[in-house]
Parts: structure tokens; sequence; C-alpha cells
């Protein structure tokens, strides 16, 4: 087996890839320069060496093949030693569409917020179901330990991320997957960075739906109006709408107002009922989905929805890392103001009257942009309290933000502050949640170490 030196390799799909590129026998080497839990650790189990950082000798000459990751751009010192050295490079998407799904039934799960969770719900349906899949989530699945596995199945299920693939291939990374089953979740206005408008996100999904086949499925929000327009562009292949309402194929009945528990419906007929620890309405249209397509490979639902009592989620997704002095500390990878609102709306129905304190880090691209600045302060209003860790890179004004949240709001230009404003400001009962899509200084482990120490 070949050397493989993994560029950007700490990211949640590249740390995929490795963990793939390992089970397949290769030796694998890589490079980062933000490495921290959940996927350093995972990588270091696999026993996979990192070099901090990218130097112009991070990869070695000797090595078969560089995958490198769509973060790393031309200028990057160990992006521009590759190409002067004549080095074989790869797409870590084009890597799994080569390596990984030829001769495997894809079902690829893409959408602005809910795949990663949307993704690891199907998985375990399908091994419940005895497939054994392979998989590639995009985060550390409580109940696999690992974010990938080659699988002995012949289902593989990928989380299909509509950013580009890398710095010599600005396609979406999904249009490498030819699924046999694509689950279109939601469309919004997301990675302010690469695309203009929704118009733009919308033409790279409706690539996507043109490679899905005829005798495949297309599971699809039937109440995004975005993702309908996406269809109207052309469409081969079977749909199956899912969402609330009774009309759709797939139908979720609310048992309890907090989604914890619901009925899911098939063409009219009930299939069963799910309960589990999962909040939110959000969660339940993620579950919906999942139920959907794993039917659309031949998995009767009413088999596999008794395991979803003892599904455990994805790490980083509400994790409950620990209770302090009768505060629940939560860590959460929400960075989307949608995912942010339906996230605390699920929250709110569990914990009623119980103060709920935000600790947000503006991280991704289109939060630095200052894309989602007009949307931010409403999709906490459900929030009583936020502390905003407003790093001096932020392009856009925090103060505007602040005004307008509903609750008690403060900007602090350091973790270090962060933790001492919800340290002062923090009681017994209250639900912390850190929001973050990034490492966040470690914060959310800190703070709980802090209550500790109390």
């Amino acid at each position: 087996m070949s050397t493989i030196h993994i560029l950007g390799i700490a990211g949640t799909f590249m740390g995929g890839v490795a963990a793939l590129a390992r089970e397949r026998g290769h030796t694998v080497r890589g490079s980062d320069q933000a490495i921290y839990p959940p996927m350093s650790t995972q990588l270091e189990q696999l026993g996979i060496a990192l070099d901090p950082g990218y130097r112009a000798d991070s990869v070695a000459r000797d090595c078969d093949e560089v995958v490198v990751g769509n973060a790393l751009s031309r200028g990057n010192p160990a992006v521009e030693a590759v190409l002067d050295a004549g080095q074989r490079y790869i797409s870590g998407a084009q890597w799994l569409s080569e390596q990984v799904l030829p001769g495997r039934d894809t079902l690829a799960v893409a959408g602005t917020h809910g795949k990663t969770t949307t993704t690891t719900i199907l998985t375990w349906l399908l091994q419940a179901a005895g497939r054994e899949p392979g998989f590639l989530i995009g985060g550390v699945a409580e109940d696999f330990g690992v974010s990938a596995r080659v699988g002995q199945g012949r289902e593989f299920v990928v989380e299909a991320d509509e950013y580009d693939t890398a710095f010599f291939d600005k396609r979406s990374k999904f249009v490498h997957y030819r699924p046999l089953v694509a689950i279109l979740n939601n469309l919004e206005y997301d990675h302010a960075d690469i695309f203009p408008d929704v118009a733009a996100i919308q033409r790279q999904f409706h690539h996507l739906v043109r490679t899905v086949p005829a005798r495949g499925r297309l599971i699809v929000n039937g109440e995004d109006a975005y993702l309908a327009e996406v269809l109207a562009m052309g469409c081969w292949t079977p749909v199956e709408r899912f969402g609330f309402d009774p009309g759709l194929e797939w139908h979720a009945e609310l048992v309890n107002a907090d989604g914890s528990a619901f009925i899911v419906h098939h063409r009219g007929v009930a299939m069963g009922q799910v309960r589990w620890s999962l909040l939110g309405r959000h969660n339940v249209l993620n579950g919906l989905a999942a139920l959907a397509a794993a039917h659309a490979v031949g998995v009767e639902p009413a088999t596999v929805i008794p395991a979803l009592a003892r599904f455990r989620s994805v790490k980083r997704r509400m994790e409950v890392i620990g209770v302090a002095g009768d505060i629940t500390v939560y860590d959460d990878f929400a960075h989307h103001p949608t995912a942010i609102h339906t996230t605390l709306e699920g929250l709110r129905a569990k914990v009623g009257e119980r103060r709920i304190v935000v600790a947000m880090e503006p991280r991704s691209n289109s939060m630095r942009l200052g894309a989602h600045a007009d949307a931010l302060a409403p999709s906490l209003a459900l929030a009583d309290a936020v502390v905003f860790l407003h790093r001096p890179e932020l392009a856009w004004d925090a103060a505007s933000v602040i005004a307008a949240v509903r609750g008690q709001a403060h900007a602090v230009p350091d973790t270090d502050a962060l933790l001492a404003q919800l340290g002062a400001s923090v009681q017994p009962g209250d639900h912390v949640v850190f929001m973050s899509n990034g490492g966040f200084d470690g914060a959310p482990r800190r703070f709980l170490a802090q209550l500790q120490a109390r």
C-alpha cells in the first residue's frame, strides 16, 4: 500500500478520509494548523502522526499521494512545495469517490444544516438493519466512536457538503459522490466566502440532483421553498418529500412538543413511534429523512424505529459535557442562525422556564464576514443571556447585534474574559450552551472545570 499525506487532516471531513485510508492499509501522515478534539483525539487513537502547521518541508518527497483539504489555498507553503516538486495530489472528495465508493450504493446527505446528525442517524438505522454500512460523517459519532469506517455492507453513507472541493476544484464536494439516494435536508444562504447568493448554492444542489439515477431516490424537505426551486430546474429521479404536513409522503406527528417523541407516517400509514434523546423539530426532520432514505434501500421503518431509542447522536451536537452546581453545560456546533434558533427551541421546550445562557464564538466564514449579522439576534431570542466572543478580526460591529438581543448580552475580546463573565453571571438551574464550529479554545470544558472548582 502507498504512503498518503493529508493536508488539512484535522478537519472533520479530512479526518474521516484519514481514517478510511488507514483502514484500507495505507500509511497515513498529515498536517494541520488547527488541531483540537474530537478529531485530534480520533487521529491520535488511530496512531496517525500529525505535523503542526504548514511548511515547505511538511510533505516528504517520497510520499506517493497528497490529499489536499479545501481549507488550503495557493500561497500555502506546503501547497507550493507539492506543486513545485510535481507530486501527485488529489482532493479528499475525489479520493473518496475513486478509492472507496466504486461498487457501493452511496447514500448522500446534503443540506445547509443537520447533515452530520442525519448522516449519523441513517448510518445507525442501516446498522440496526444488519447492513454493516460504511460511512464518512463530519464529526465523531458517539455510537461508532469514529467519524468514518469502510464497512462490510453494500451501502456507504456520506455527509455531502456543498462547500467547494479544493483550491484546484471549485465544484461542491458532493458532486463527486454519484449517490443512489440523496437527502436534501434544507437550503439556506451560507458560505458567504464562496457563494454570492442563494441561487449559486441552488445551482450546486442541482448539479447533485443531476447525478442521482432514475433507479435511485431523492428524499427532499417538502417544506423548503429553495429546494422546490432546485427540483423545478429539472429532476430525473423519483422524489419523496418529508415534513410535518400530512400531505407529504413522509410526515411526523409530534407526541412531545420538544421533539423527544413523534409518530412516523408514510403515505398516510403510521409506521411507529420514535422516542429518543434528541430534542427539537429540526431533529425530528433529520430522523424522518433518515428513515425515508433507509426505506429507499429496502429497510422497513417499523423494524428499525425501536433502535432510535438507543441512538446517542454526535459529539458537539448539544452534547452535555457535565453538570456542576446544578448548572448544565453543553457543547454545540451550531453556526447558522436557523440552526441556532431550532437548537434553542428544542432546549427551551425541554427546560421550561429555566434560564438558558449562550456563549457564542461567531467563527464560520459567513459569520466572520457578517453575512448572518442581521439574523443572529433574532435566532437567540429564546436565550436569557448571551456572551459573544468578539475577536478583533471579526469584520462586523457586535454592538448592533448586542443591542438587538432580547436578553442580556455582552461581547468580550478573548476566552478568558468570556469565562470570567459567565462565571460571574450563571446561577443554579442554568443551562449554558457553548456554540462554535471551531475549538473555542477549549472553553466548554474549561468552564465546567471552573464550576467544579467552586
